[in-house]
């Protein structure tokens, strides 16, 4: 099993940034692409960034294209996910997942973070 934690949430004004930290439990994570996504109130879960086993291809939604930034250390298990350039509509729980398949039923997922964006 693989147990995900993430850390570095809370509250900031808009325009500030946060660091988003993901630590992996469980297994050797270098075999994992690793991701995040979020989920605002009445709203459902959507994807903001991943980054692949190796860290050589990283993707982002539109939204947070060049204002977001996804890495990830394979020695320390860990991924991360550097926020700038904040807005309100970025309030949301951010989980961190990690798959070697798919985003779907065969993808491990943390407990969430709270992020909240102030205007």
């Amino acid at each position: 099993q693989v147990q995900l934690v993430e850390s570095g949430g809370g509250l900031v004004q808009a325009g500030g940034s946060l660091r988003l930290s993901c630590a992996a439990s469980g297994r050797t994570m270098s075999s994992y692409a690793m991701g995040w996504f979020r989920q605002a109130p009445g709203k459902e879960r959507e994807f903001v960034s991943r980054i692949s086993w190796s860290g050589g291809s990283t993707y982002y939604a539109d939204s947070v294209k060049g204002r977001f930034t996804i890495s990830r250390d394979n020695a320390k298990n860990t991924v991360y996910l550097q926020m700038n350039s904040l807005k309100p509509e970025d309030t949301a729980v951010y989980y961190c997942a990690a798959t070697i398949s798919n985003w779907g039923a065969d993808a491990y997922w943390g407990q969430g973070t709270q992020v909240t964006v102030s205007s």
